[in-house]
């Protein structure tokens, strides 16, 4: 991984010369028009970057965007990562070691997710306070980089306390509901069946999704401070479980987005 790390940062600084990154923010599925916010400087294709992995999914468009949000110097993976599109858990995260070694201190991580709590309802926002891990591998997996991180890195506090008090008093201000809750993270892509949401809410879930968690174990190894937050697309706590399509978890997506870019933009000034 070490030639990949310097191959890829010596291809984007190439590109983007001597912009220096403070923060990094990570969009979702529907979630990606946070980047329309960016003054943009310079922006880089996925699929043109050397050892990049590139997003599968419709909606992820595949885009590294340098520029300035709200005057912090940003860098925003616009289409991210999963584990269920074939990629290893160490390719998923090999965006995040690069945003780390490009100079950012703070990550920003965005998702959609299902309700598996009655008190969370579709289009309503989660403030992520911690998570369990489903996923069937994990990032740090095989030989350990001493020089981003520990063999065993602490995840007592995956998510920066002080950026969810920042983000829940945002979001007073500005009147928006948001909710703090456990996310759980599993493989997909299939959605859920109605006992395996049953089985997510008793084991102490509140909402559940197929990414982020990889990313966030892989920015604590590397000692970055992550807030993350979710946009409630569906509801899993119904005994009549209806279909529900990509299509519609777009739509309630979008519908909620403007909501949490406000959240977002606010808490990336600070």
């Amino acid at each position: 991984m070490n030639r990949e790390l310097e191959e890829t940062l010596k291809y984007i600084n190439q590109h983007v010369g001597d912009f220096k990154p403070e923060v990094g923010i990570i969009l979702g599925t529907g979630l990606g028009k946070l980047a329309g916010e960016i003054e943009i400087e310079k922006q880089l294709m996925y699929a043109h970057i050397p050892n990049f992995p590139v997003s599968t999914v419709e909606f992820h468009s595949g885009k590294l965007i340098f520029g300035t949000l709200n005057g912090k110097k940003v860098v925003a993976m616009q289409g991210r990562l999963h584990y269920y599109e074939g990629y290893s858990m160490q390719q998923i995260t090999f965006p995040v070691r690069i945003l780390k070694l490009l100079g950012i201190q703070r990550l920003f991580v965005s998702n959609a997710s299902g309700s598996l709590n009655p008190a969370i309802k579709k289009g309503d926002l989660v403030c992520i306070e911690d998570h369990i891990n489903l996923l069937p591998d994990n990032p740090l997996r095989g030989s350990n980089l001493d020089k981003l991180g520990p063999r065993f890195p602490d995840m007592s506090k995956p998510y920066c306390r002080n950026l969810q008090k920042e983000a829940i008093r945002i979001a007073a201000e500005k009147n928006i509901k948001m909710h703090q809750g456990v996310y759980v993270a599993i493989m997909g892509p299939n959605l859920e069946t109605r006992a395996e949401y049953r089985y997510m809410r008793i084991i102490g879930g509140d909402i559940v999704g197929m990414s982020t968690v990889p990313e966030v174990i892989v920015a604590n190894h590397m000692d970055l401070k992550v807030f993350a937050i979710s946009v409630v697309t569906d509801e899993g706590f119904h005994e009549d479980l209806q279909p529900v399509s990509f299509e519609e978890i777009v739509e309630v997506a979008s519908q909620t987005e403007p909501y949490m870019t406000e959240i977002l933009k606010e808490l990336i000034a600070l």
